[in-house]
């Protein structure tokens, strides 16, 4: 059914396309092995960006890449939009939506999903952004929100529609809080000048008592100090039990009235049965050894997200950043590619954040970096991290245009629609 070719070389079998498999399937030798990749999606997405396109400043199509375009020139390379379903790991097969495909070699690199810590009713009335199209769907729906506020006479109605939440205080909840706080002051005013957006109000929840706790102390002050001025009301070291009836609920007892609640609180990795329960940690991170090979297994690996190399100095794990799952993925083509079995070892090039026009965190190996610098920083690393010159330069005239005259043009409300057809 999948029409895959069956040559006379190795296939190494990647499942997700994201930073992982994307740059495994790069850097494997197509002349030894013949690589295919199987995702659900027939395009990457650059997550780090994911809320540029939530807020309005970027367009989808600026941050998805599709494979089969990446691929042109790349040979004995195969893609097949498939959702994987089971691995048969004794037939050394894999068995998916579109038929079963075969393997030699098996590579786990199928990412996270957002992490609702079991509270089903949040899942189901919250808006996550781990895609390109929850994203546009948050857009659509703030934009459909005032829209409605225009025409609404209650002022208590209007408020629940203009006032926004923001669940979890890792880079994600801080960017787009930031860039929220900055489409109040420069760029809602002007779009809907019959609403009094003094009123709007952006909370930030978080369930720790510091922001960016990935990062140093110092970072993470300047950035709830660069919110703060920028408006954000943040609430630390609480948690959500509750979002219904318009009304989040908080743990201590406090309430918010709000129509939007974006849920960036956590991540759970993405699984797939098949796997022995016991491969898998406390996170639901499949445990591998320093070749990121699942144990237990002589030919299937995980990567990034999915994968939790333990030792003294991670106990559980690397964190779950794009620097790790690449570094993985080039160290596993190398050993697949030379028969070698050379440990991973993270070379970590530091962490940032952006909280908003000229308000950034940066934190190197050897420097750290707060403000205007560390912005511009920030927008040539992100700048040089996308695929392709066009949409490099895409992206860099809408940063531009966006500095140059605090607007943004993207603020179209495009929904889709279903239309049944009669054959």
């Amino acid at each position: 059914m999948n029409n895959i070719p069956k040559i006379n070389l190795e296939r190494v079998l990647i499942v997700g396309g994201g930073f992982a498999g994307l740059k495994l399937a790069l850097e494997l030798d197509h002349d030894k092995y013949q690589v295919v990749l199987i995702d659900k999606n027939n395009y990457h997405q650059f997550q780090p960006l994911f809320y540029q396109v939530a807020t309005a400043g970027l367009e989808p199509s600026a941050i998805s890449f599709p494979f089969r375009k990446i691929f042109h020139k790349v040979k004995n390379f195969h893609f097949r939009m498939a959702k994987a379903l089971k691995i048969v790991a004794n037939e050394n097969k894999v068995n998916t939506d579109i038929g079963d495909i075969a393997y030699d070699h098996l590579v786990l690199a199928m990412g996270a999903d957002t992490n609702y810590f079991g509270n089903k009713e949040i899942e189901a009335t919250t808006m996550p952004m781990k895609t390109t199209s929850e994203a546009l769907y948050i857009r659509n729906t703030i934009i459909q929100n005032y829209e409605n506020a225009v025409n609404c006479k209650d002022d208590n109605e209007q408020d629940v529609l203009l006032d926004i939440v923001v669940v979890g205080g890792g880079p994600t909840g801080v960017e787009v809080s930031g860039a929220l706080a900055e489409m109040k002051t420069h760029i809602l005013p002007k779009d809907y000048p019959e609403i009094d957006f003094t009123k709007m109000q952006i909370y930030l929840i978080d369930g720790s008592d510091r922001l960016l706790s990935g990062m140093s102390p110092d970072s993470s002050q300047k950035a709830k100090e660069y919110l703060e001025k920028l408006g954000v009301i943040i609430k630390q070291n609480d948690y959500v039990a509750d979002f219904k009836d318009k009304k989040v609920v908080l743990k201590s007892g406090a309430s918010i009235s709000s129509n939007n609640v974006i849920w960036a609180a956590g991540i759970i990795p993405n699984i797939i049965e098949g796997l022995d329960a016991e491969k898998y940690n406390k996170g639901k991170r499949l445990i591998v050894d320093k070749q990121n090979k699942v144990t237990g297994y002589k030919n299937i690996y995980a990567l990034g997200d999915n994968a939790s190399m333990e030792d003294d100095a991670n106990p559980r794990g690397h964190a779950q950043v794009a620097g790790v799952a690449q570094q993985q993925a080039m160290n596993l083509a190398y050993n697949l590619n030379n028969g070698t079995s050379r440990p991973f070892k993270y070379n970590d090039k530091g962490s940032m954040a952006t909280i908003g026009r000229n308000l950034a965190v940066v934190e190197l190996p050897f420097l750290k970096l707060q403000g205007i610098i560390a912005w511009f920083i920030w927008m040539f690393v992100h700048l040089m991290l996308i695929l392709g010159v066009k949409n490099r330069l895409l992206i860099f005239i809408n940063w531009a245009w966006s500095y140059l005259t605090f607007d943004q043009s993207l603020r179209l409300l495009i929904k889709p629609v279903n239309r049944k057809i009669d054959k």
